[in-house]
């Protein structure tokens, strides 16, 4: 059963997720968190990505709202070290660029909010960041 988190974050989501420039913005912040990220999209078709991410996201709400971590498990084994190889420390880049980007966003966003992002979706990505 969703929790008052889940809600809160399904709600965001949908307020953020249909402007395409929040994927835009939300992959600014990111690269420009790190010289190693930003290297590792030197040569990614970003189009793509952040339909990708746009994925991603969902599966990390929907997980939060009580579905199964079927494809979060894919996705932790795409970004283990014998796939992606995905550091496992990016994500709290990761997360902390995630949450000022929907700051920007989310006309609705309040410290509640960013909590409930923080803890609804947590879960799924220690999942991912487990499958290293």
């Amino acid at each position: 059963m969703p929790s008052r988190e889940s809600d809160r974050v399904f709600q965001s989501y949908g307020r953020v997720c249909n402007n395409p420039q929040f994927f835009v913005d939300f992959y600014d912040r990111f690269m420009n968190s790190s010289p190693t990220i930003k290297a590792r999209f030197a040569d990614v078709d970003m189009k793509q990505q952040r339909h990708l991410l746009r994925n991603g996201i969902m599966q990390l709400v929907l997980h939060a709202r009580g579905m199964a971590d079927t494809k979060l498990r894919d996705l932790a084994k795409s970004h283990s070290r014998t796939g992606h190889d995905i550091d496992p420390a990016w994500y709290d880049l990761w997360l902390d660029a995630l949450i000022a980007t929907i700051r920007y966003h989310d006309p609705e966003y309040s410290d509640e909010v960013a909590h409930a992002w923080r803890t609804a979706i947590m879960p799924g990505i220690e999942i991912i960041r487990s499958g290293y």
